[in-house]
């Protein structure tokens, strides 16, 4: 679904930038296309600011969006999920990021949770990013407490694991 969202920008880089923060961030775009989290505005030219375009690409990537049908269904129905993981330092927070070999094998969520749970880690947040609204995705877990080298071995070890880092 990412690419496809993507190709209907293929010829403007400054535009997929645009959908690219909308869909990292989890805003949506209401009827008057304004770009919005929950009823809040975010202005144009916050967003324009922060990948370096200019405001008016914003304007016409939101205009874009509410023109296409499928499009505006996708990005006027998405939503934020509070993430725990820059918290984590603050809050004394353990988060463990797992990369597989590939994102859209069956049990990956299961089967690292349940080696978390066999070694009585509770975990928190968990945090799984959807492999077509990213090239890479990742399975994030934070959890209130270290985990034992045991644990991180046991993970590590799992047949799809590529990689996992702690933070």
């Amino acid at each position: 679904m990412f690419d496809e969202i993507m190709e209907k920008f293929e010829g403007s880089p400054s535009q997929q930038a645009v959908i690219r923060l909308l869909l990292e961030r989890g805003f949506s775009v209401n009827d008057d296309g304004r770009v919005v989290s929950g009823g809040i505005e975010i202005p144009n030219t916050g967003i324009a600011r922060e990948i370096d375009v200019d405001r008016r690409v914003v304007d016409s990537t939101t205009g874009a969006i509410l023109e296409d049908p499928e499009l505006r269904q996708i990005f006027q129905n998405i939503s934020q999920v509070p993430s725990l993981m820059d918290l984590a330092p603050v809050l004394d927070l353990t988060v463990l990021s797992v990369a597989v070999d590939d994102a859209e094998q069956e049990g990956i969520v299961s089967q690292v949770t349940g080696t978390l749970a066999e070694h009585g880690i509770s975990i928190r947040q968990t945090i799984s990013e959807d492999p077509e609204f990213t090239d890479e995705p990742r399975l994030y877990l934070i959890t209130d407490e270290d985990l034992p080298g045991d644990v991180i071995t046991a993970i590590r070890d799992l047949e799809f694991v590529r990689k996992i880092e702690l933070q």
